[in-house]
């Protein structure tokens, strides 16, 4: 069930409005998990205001995993497909975290582009038929 502010009691709902701008800390095992989720690329972040200076959290949205990275990545049933308000420290780190996955997918990605897999696996190398071990051309 929803909390129910009074509007009558504007300091409680500024209280509430300040706690929202802070955002929440994650546990150590949660932000592991949160970090390898945002390595493969299954959260989003974005500035929780960002017309305001002084509100440094974010709103981080969890995506399910699916594929490969479902079977492999251990995560809490009630984490994926969620919206969470993350303080600015930690979603920072993640956001840090959310970048190096990117490089390093886009660097494996380029990896594979650049390899010559016909010749890897068809090619026998003139050293290994006998010819060219005296470096003279024939």
């Amino acid at each position: 069930m929803a909390k129910t502010i009074p509007l009558q009691d504007t300091g409680a709902l500024k209280n509430e409005l300040r706690k929202f701008q802070k955002g929440g800390k994650l546990t150590i095992q949660d932000f592991n998990k949160i970090a390898r989720l945002g390595y493969y690329g299954f959260i989003v972040l974005t500035p929780l205001d960002p017309e305001d200076d002084n509100v440094t959290s974010y709103l981080m949205y969890i995506q399910p995993p699916e594929g490969l990275p479902a079977t492999q990545l251990a995560i809490d049933e009630d984490m994926p497909d969620s919206i969470r308000i993350l303080d600015g420290e930690q979603g920072d780190a993640i956001a840090d975290v959310i970048r190096q996955g990117v490089r390093d997918r886009l660097d494996h990605i380029q990896q594979v582009v650049q390899t010559d897999f016909y010749f890897q696996y068809f090619y026998d190398d003139a050293e290994e038929q006998g010819g060219g071990d005296d470096g003279s051309q024939q």
